[in-house]
């Protein structure tokens, strides 16, 4: 099975692209997804968080990690070795199931031991005020909160950089659909 490592920035176009791919057979499995399933079902994890943080109130808690470095690495120190676990048994449930090709979107894979698992690395790109304009019509974001966001994460030219391939994400969606099914062609090929 081929694995694709799907990242970019928030608000950059991850979850469009996913789909694109799911349009064409690739499985994905989405690390935000995974996430909140931990956040919800391991009580392990949520009475962590709990301790930590007072609550485990997905905004509540999203308004204090995203003020706080520190606490984002808290959150982050609690979740990810859960994150990353759950997500290399989908993809080996996926394996064993037969799927040729599958996608794992993580917004931090460049910097996750889950990097090692992809095959290739695919990161969608967008101008800022796409991305911030797209926050604020997906997600209610001002844009000091986008910001703030955006600030907590690796910049796109380190992504970028990291990438076997990069898709424009601010492009017209035609145009981004025409270079997710080339960059897929050419991965089937390999």
């Amino acid at each position: 099975m081929k694995v694709i490592g799907l990242t970019g920035n928030i608000g950059c176009g991850k979850s469009t692209v996913a789909r694109m791919l799911r349009q064409h057979g690739v499985a994905t499995v989405d690390a935000d997804t995974v996430a909140r399933e931990i956040r919800h079902n391991d009580a392990d994890a949520r009475a962590e968080i709990v301790e930590r943080f007072g609550t485990y109130q997905a905004d509540e808690l999203s308004r204090i990690v995203f003020a706080d470095p520190a606490a984002l690495r808290d959150l982050e120190r609690i979740l990810h070795p859960r994150i990353r676990g759950e997500v290399r048994t989908r993809l080996a449930e996926l394996r064993q199931g037969g799927v040729e090709v599958a996608a794992v979107e993580v917004i931090k894979l460049i910097e996750s031991p889950l990097a090692d698992a992809c095959d290739e690395i695919w990161v969608v790109r967008c101008d800022e005020a796409d991305a911030i304009r797209r926050l604020a019509e997906s997600r209610g974001m001002d844009e000091e909160t986008a910001r703030r966001r955006m600030a907590s994460q690796s910049s796109q030219e380190e992504k970028i950089a990291a990438a076997d391939v990069v898709i424009d994400g601010s492009a017209p969606i035609e145009e981004t659909r025409r270079q997710v099914e080339s960059a897929l062609a050419a991965l089937l090929e390999r």
